[in-house]
């Protein structure tokens, strides 16, 4: 791949996590893999105030946390430092600094007119960066010949509405090709393959529709809890943090059908169809079709944990759901009728993500063991842990007869590079400076997105507390109250459908099928 063309990276909110833990570490793998500019500056900034030594040491810092001393080649490290440099900043209050020492960069390292803007912020700080930037002097590179472009974090809004104002904002100063949100999830190789594993291969491409597939699982799960992000998870949750963007945009790309090109906004644009083709839950549809539920306190790993309502800044009622699970359909030719079951949540067993393609069971069982109802075919794609695809079928046991055990074919992506797999953030930073926009968020699959999400919020905004349950060890009666319920329906609702049946075969025989005795009740002539 070649590199990018020379250029400036300028990062808001330089002294927050993000920019620690993902930004500079992916920065700094590329740059061991010399995969960025010959001439590069990355310029951080936020309100705390930080001289280019201060910023350079927390970077080395926390690149030996994340990598131990080992892990790091000290001239490298050195050489991707002086890089590196740091500007206070007040997008309010501040004048314009910031500007003039992008400007100053550029000319002393001889780097032509390209700067990349990193929002590496809270939302309700966006906006004021943006006007910032269009008032600046950095909004004058494009009169002189060069470009600018601007990569957002999610949340991208809390509802349609508020996505709306953002992308007004961001409009006022960028052009929509200039607009690059980013969705961490699709920078990583797992979903970026599912694109190849479909139209490169006919044997799945063929099957890939609701003539073949049963039914699709999408899922996120996670085993910590909100950790500390109290006042954000209170204004989001489950749903608006994860389903929204990440799960939403895998759904997309699992669904969509062969785009003509491999270029960006055509790849974009099946995607889109696929968002807008979502059926729209609304009133009664939605607890019928959606669960939400909130952790609470248990052990995880052997430690004690506490439950979500014991978490800083959440309030002590609050019905925000950490976990959700959707059953969606897309009303389209290739997968009517096809459920995608979508789930997502904190605090629980394991760390996993991917996706699950069930295909439908053969018409008739002849073996021993084989699988009921769903068919043993499955397709797994593992995002988390250990990135790979497994296929699950059928096989016979060894020695006498024909019993059937379910056995998978198992391919690790790590085994096609050396045991290097490049992180999500890698892959996307390096698509922004060459200005790839085929992983990012358009504005109308973002529009789409929302309003399928919009009616669900605004029903649990109306009926707070219903259908809720609580995730963890402490909801043991809880459950077996909902067995007991659960057994209790099924049992009476099979008397009663056994009572019609037997009252109603006679006379609906007759309706439909005549008036023949042995066609009522199967007697052979």
């Amino acid at each position: 791949m070649n590199r990018p063309e020379d250029q400036v990276l300028v990062i808001f909110g330089a002294s927050g996590d993000l920019t620690k833990r993902m930004l500079m570490p992916s920065l700094y793998e590329l740059h061991v893999r010399q995969m960025l500019p010959e001439r590069f500056v990355i310029l951080g900034t936020s309100r705390k105030s930080m001289s280019d030594d201060e910023f350079r040491l927390s970077i080395r810092s926390m690149l030996q946390e994340l990598k131990g001393d080992k892990g790091l080649n000290g001239e490298e490290v050195d050489r991707f430092l002086q890089k590196v440099y740091y500007q206070p900043f007040d997008p309010v209050e501040g004048a314009d600094e910031l500007g003039e020492r992008v400007m100053f960069l550029m000319e002393e390292n001889a780097i032509p007119m390209r700067v990349v803007y990193y929002l590496a912020t809270p939302p309700n700080s966006q906006q004021a960066i943006t006007k910032y930037i269009g008032r600046s002097c950095l909004f004058g590179v494009k009169e002189r010949g060069g470009w600018h472009r601007i990569v957002v974090e999610k949340p991208f809004g809390t509802s349609l509405e508020t996505a709306k104002e953002l992308d007004q904002s961001l409009l006022q100063v960028f052009c929509e090709q200039e607009i690059y949100r980013i969705d961490h999830f699709l920078g990583k190789e797992t979903v970026q393959n599912i694109l190849v594993l479909r139209f490169a291969n006919e044997i799945f491409e063929s099957l890939w529709n609701r003539n073949y597939v049963d039914y699709v699982e999408i899922y996120a799960l996670e085993s910590l809890g909100i950790e500390n992000r109290g006042k954000y998870y209170e204004t989001t949750g489950a749903l608006r943090d994860m389903v929204q963007n990440h799960l939403m945009q895998l759904l997309a790309f699992v669904a969509m059908e062969s785009p003509a090109t491999m270029e960006p906004e055509v790849i974009r644009d099946e995607t889109v169809k696929v968002l807008r083709s979502l059926r729209q839950w609304k009133g009664e549809d939605i607890p019928r079709n959606v669960v939400r539920a909130q952790y609470v306190a248990g052990e995880s790993k052997g430690q004690p944990v506490v439950g979500y309502l014991q978490e800083k800044d959440v309030a002590p009622n609050s019905d925000m759901e950490t976990y959700v699970a959707l059953k969606v359909f897309i009303d389209n030719w290739r997968w009517s009728h096809v459920p995608f079951y979508i789930y997502t949540g904190k605090r629980l067993k394991n760390k996993r993500s991917g996706v699950v393609i069930h295909f439908k069971s053969t018409p008739h069982k002849l073996f021993q063991g084989q699988c009921e109802g769903s068919s043993c075919n499955q397709l797994i794609i593992r995002m988390t842990p250990d990135e790979g695809v497994m296929l699950k079928f059928g096989l016979k046991m060894p020695g006498g007869g024909f019993t059937v055990k379910q056995v998978g074919m198992d391919f690790l992506y790590a085994s096609l590079c050396n045991n290097y797999l490049p992180g999500a953030y890698e892959r996307l930073l390096l698509d922004a400076m060459q200005g790839d926009s085929m992983l990012y968020t358009r504005d109308d699959a973002l529009e789409a997105s929302w309003k399928f999400i919009d009616p669900i919020v605004n029903y649990w905004r109306e009926h707070p507390g219903e259908h809720f349950f609580f995730l963890g060890v402490e909801n043991h009666s809880e459950l077996q109250s909902l067995l007991k319920k659960s057994t209790r329906i099924v049992g009476s609702l099979s008397i009663i459908l056994t009572v019609l049946a037997l009252t109603l075969a006679n006379p609906l025989a007759k309706m439909f099928v005549g008036y023949d005795i042995r066609c009522t009740y199967g007697i052979s002539t």
